[in-house]
């Protein structure tokens, strides 16, 4: 079973391009598997909610909703710095992330571990190497 790493950007995805992330992901993904997301995301999200206005905030309280609804699997990280504990995570074991991040795209992809990304404002895609 595969597991996906939700990264705190792509959890904005759904409020800020009405993309509905979950069954995108059914749709590009032929296989089972688990929706995982970092403690330190979780952390991102609600710091968000408390220090900022209009649509981040927004945006934000739908990705913790979304991730009361779906439940998924919280890996827990000592590490504070998200992008770093993703990349830590994913050269151990197979694991595909979900992000919209420049860099960590660009990382990840160097390192053939593949990616799921948001195409044209309108639906995901998943890059492999």
């Amino acid at each position: 079973m595969k597991k996906i790493i939700l990264d705190t950007n792509f959890l904005l995805i759904p409020y800020q391009f009405k993309v509905d992330i979950f069954s995108e992901i059914d749709r590009i993904l032929d296989t089972k598997y688990n929706i995982c997301i970092l403690n330190k995301t979780i952390n991102e999200l609600n710091n968000l909610v408390e220090k900022s206005r209009g649509k981040d905030k927004k945006a934000a309280q739908l990705a913790l909703k979304l991730i009361q609804h779906k439940n998924p699997e919280i890996i827990k990280t000592k590490i504070n710095y998200v992008d770093k504990a993703i990349l830590n995570i994913a050269k151990k074991q197979t694991h595909i992330i979900a992000t919209q991040d420049k860099e960590l795209k660009k990382t990840l992809q160097a390192r053939g571990i593949p990616i799921i990304v948001l195409r044209q404002k309108r639906y995901l895609q998943l890059k492999q190497t």
